[in-house]
């Protein structure tokens, strides 16, 4: 069965009201953990389902109209083979460091983290090396070195290409092509990667040598390099190479909702899990409880941002239009809420001051060659801002609780933004849109 083609642009807006859906579930999911932890914990789920039914009674029930539904759901199953599989087989891996956590060691591994960001996302990259940057740096580590993990790896870094980070894979699905973002967007990585690192290497020198040498001598992990379930190596290019199959196989889907390449991630991931061994799993305290608060909540995000995505590209609920106005608009919001919807709401509104359908592959491309600055400024915002606190990013709490777990003290939510992100982040991304966003 072919993917239904799109909504046309003229279809009557959703009231003002069924925006409320929206809101009400990004601002539980910002203020939740915060005062009302335990009941969130434990409630998250039939939160995120029940507003998602909200949105989704309105269209079946009062509108009539399944196109948007249908639509939602296959870019869920899409988003969630990609996220889950990397998730999955980047869990079977198990990687052990040897030597000495020096600050050039340390600005190094951060180095290659920010690039493999680009191949395995940044959901699977945090997942793959927060355990091993912990044990490497068991004997000093700090607050600083949890959160510049945060910044390279679990966000800015993966700006290169769709995988890397969610807000560019639903892009991808919309319309922008794979190397897009890599074609006119790694001149801003590459800055803000340098400059995050040189500000970590300041930051890791004054630490270490605060160290005692016998204290460095006696403390240092001096384990063999150890690389684990390499089999899953094969899982990952099995993934990346279903990214690449041709459109004319990517069109098919089963039931107008599961894809030929997310049919094929979810078999790589399943694959992967049934072939690691269980010591493997063990070494990496492997559970599905993060990938399964992803999936909930994306539920919930998907469905109720029906509605803001139809009424932003009708082009007429922002008053802003340039470049730079987009990036710290998309940035602000990337921060604080979840950057995925972020930017695709960004997006339609953009493209919608230009009478262009988000829902539209043809409209995406057309935006994405004529009003490449915009789109730029989207996707630079939504990458990098969305390591400004710990809501802003779905690994950036993954790698908190793991953190945490390893009794190893992360900053609280407002200590990691008050002494980290506004005063080292916050400038850094000025820095960058000044130069790069025009």
């Amino acid at each position: 069965m072919l993917f239904l083609a799109s909504a046309p642009v003229h279809a009557a807006l959703p009231p003002m009201g069924m925006l409320a859906p929206f809101a009400i579930l990004l601002l539980c999911i910002a203020v939740m953990p915060l005062f009302a932890a335990h009941f969130w914990e434990h409630h998250y789920p039939k939160v995120a389902v029940v507003l998602g039914l909200v949105t989704a009674g309105y269209y079946a029930l009062v509108q009539n109209d399944w196109h948007p539904l249908h639509h939602a759901a296959h870019e869920y199953v899409s988003f969630m083979a990609l996220v889950g599989s990397l998730f999955v087989i980047s869990g079977g891996i198990n990687i052990r460091v040897k030597g000495e956590a020096t600050p050039l060691v340390n600005t190094a591994f951060l180095l290659i983290g920010a690039v493999l960001a680009n191949f395995i996302g940044t959901t699977g990259a945090s997942m793959l090396l927060i355990r091993p940057w912990i044990k490497m740096n068991k004997f000093r580590i700090t607050h600083f070195h949890i959160v510049f993990f945060i910044f390279l790896v679990s966000n800015v870094g993966g700006c290169l290409t769709p995988i890397g980070d969610p807000p560019l894979f639903l892009g991808f699905l919309r319309g922008v092509s794979f190397f897009w973002v890599l074609q006119h967007c790694w001149q801003a990585w590459a800055l803000a990667v340098t400059l995050l690192l040189v500000v970590f290497f300041i930051f890791d020198t004054r630490n270490y040598s605060r160290i005692p040498q016998h204290i460095r001598e006696k403390e240092t992990a001096h384990e063999d390099w150890l690389f684990r379930g390499l089999l899953n190596v094969v899982w990952l290019g099995v993934v990346l190479a279903a990214v690449f199959l041709p459109k004319s196989v990517q069109e098919n889907t089963l039931l107008g909702v599961f894809s030929v390449p997310s049919l094929v991630m979810f078999a790589a991931a399943a694959a992967s899990y049934f072939t690691t061994k269980r010591e493997v799993h063990e070494a990496n305290d492997f559970n599905f409880g993060p990938v399964k608060e992803v999936g909930y909540l994306f539920v919930g995000i998907f469905l109720t941002m029906i509605p803001a995505l139809q009424i932003l590209q009708s082009g007429e609920a922002l008053q802003i239009s340039s470049p730079t106005q987009y990036y710290y608009t998309t940035g602000a919001l990337s921060a604080f809420l979840d950057n995925a919807p972020t930017y695709l709401s960004f997006l339609a509104a953009s493209m919608g001051q230009q009478h262009l359908s988000v829902d539209s592959p043809a409209d995406v491309m057309k935006f994405a060659a004529e009003h490449a600055p915009h789109l730029i400024a989207i996707s630079l915002a939504a990458v990098f801002f969305g390591a400004g606190s710990y809501i802003g990013n779905g690994p950036n709490f993954m790698v908190k609780a793991i953190a945490d777990k390893s009794k190893v003290s992360a900053p609280s939510f407002l200590a990691y933004m008050l002494r980290f992100s506004i005063p080292i982040l916050l400038p850094i991304l000025i820095i960058v849109g000044w130069v790069m966003v025009k």
